[in-house]
């Protein structure tokens, strides 16, 4: 008996030392970001464990692990209207709120969904409740386009499949079809969804054959480039639970598909040394050192090598590729895009990326809301229902849904 308690008790260190992370004093739940966090490295190490022994590529197991907890069973609600259709060869989940009495037309939303363009879905309960809320708290019309993943496709797959679907969608029969005003669209997405939105938003302002554009960009602590690995909050949240730097490093290196063996290169920066020629002529846009205000910048310094590696470049070219990298778009771009809402949390590798877009976009002449939040994290939007209910995620979702409904 006493051996039992002993090793109940071991079990419980263990426990205890492989949940616990030290974390900013000023994150909501605590402990409940840690529970969170250490299901997802267990998950996670299971499925890289798949990988290994060449059973399966660790994304398609994850997803498959995702879907079998979380896909909902039923796709109707009682109060919106909830049905799948197919947009210029582009799965998309629609959600529509019941007609008013004397309602023409509906504002609407299209939405693109984060998980490192390889994981999850529209159909998932997190989108869906998301989805949902938004289509009755705006008594909009949203769209929830679903893209293709990595492994079955890498870039710019993703980035044409939510730009097809969007195109389709902005047509005037369509919108007709589904009585949306075309004077009220937003585009909207977050994590690598936030990057889509942003990438589509670019690629529609400079359509000419285009007669009808979103009036308004929503962008959720968005993933905006892989210029630079090391800026203050790549620094500061290194280890920051959901997200820490290597896992949104292998994010990227799964969406170019790359090979892991230059994680460490990119890390610090090898790609975008001084000697490489490729990548001079955007250093001036992603320079937070003037982008980034001094509460951000703290002591961090930046990390520029002398020399590095310009065969990165040469074998990843989309690492420079605006439609991938949306904050390394040209003024002439920038200065096309709509009305901005950015929502950025301080405990996110991806914050100075959003943080250093709207103000390039506000220099570009850009009217943009920087929607900051100390004590939150990455992903914490879509964690709103039980068990992973985050104040954090009521706190955003309702602050992101209060500016689409005052300025959609």
């Amino acid at each position: 008996m006493r051996a039992a308690w002993v090793l109940l008790t071991a079990l419980a260190a263990l426990a205890a030392y492989y949940v616990y992370l030290p974390l900013p004093g000023t994150v909501s739940d605590p402990w409940k970001l840690m529970l969170l966090d250490a299901t997802f490295r267990a998950v996670q190490q299971t499925c890289h464990l798949i990988h290994y022994l060449r059973l399966s590529h660790h994304l398609i197991v994850l997803n498959y692990l995702i879907g079998t907890f979380d896909k909902l069973k039923s796709v109707s609600s009682e109060d919106i209207n909830i049905t799948d259709a197919v947009f210029d060869g582009v799965e998309v989940r629609v959600f529509e709120p019941p007609v008013k009495r004397d309602e023409r037309l509906k504002r609407s939303v299209v939405y693109i969904h984060g998980g490192g363009w390889a994981l999850a879905s529209a159909r998932t309960s997190l989108y869906n409740n998301l989805c949902r809320i938004m289509a009755k708290s705006l008594n909009a019309v949203v769209v929830s386009v679903e893209y293709r993943l990595v492994p079955e496709v890498c870039f710019p797959e993703q980035f044409h499949d939510a730009l097809r679907a969007t195109k389709h969608f902005l047509q005037p029969d369509v919108l007709a079809e589904y009585s949306v005003d075309p004077g009220r669209i937003a585009i909207s997405g977050d994590s690598a969804g936030g990057n889509l939105a942003a990438a589509v938003c670019q690629q529609l302002s400079k359509d000419e054959h285009l007669t009808i554009r979103p009036k308004l960009q929503a962008l959720i602590y968005p993933v905006l480039q892989a210029f630079d690995f090391n800026t203050p909050s790549y620094q500061q949240n290194m280890n920051m639970p959901v997200l820490p730097r290597y896992v949104m490093i292998n994010y990227w290196i799964d969406y170019f598909n790359g090979n892991y063996d230059l994680a460490h290169s990119l890390l610090i920066n090898n790609h975008t040394a001084l000697d490489v020629g490729q990548a001079l002529s955007f250093r001036g846009r992603l320079n937070w050192t003037s982008l980034l205000p001094s509460s951000f910048k703290k002591n961090y310094k930046p990390v520029i090598q002398t020399t590095g590696k310009a065969e990165i470049i040469r074998e990843i070219p989309a690492l420079l590729d605006v439609r991938a990298v949306p904050l390394l778009a040209e003024n002439e771009t920038l200065q096309l895009q709509p009305k901005t809402y950015i929502l950025t949390c301080e405990n996110d590798v991806l914050r100075d990326d959003g943080v250093m877009y709207a103000k390039r976009l506000e220099n570009a002449g850009v009217e943009v809301t920087l929607d900051h939040f100390d004590d939150c994290f990455h992903g914490c939007m879509i964690f709103t229902v039980w068990p992973t209910d985050f104040s954090a995620g009521s706190q955003t979702r309702n602050s992101y849904i209060k500016w689409l409904d005052e300025n959609l």
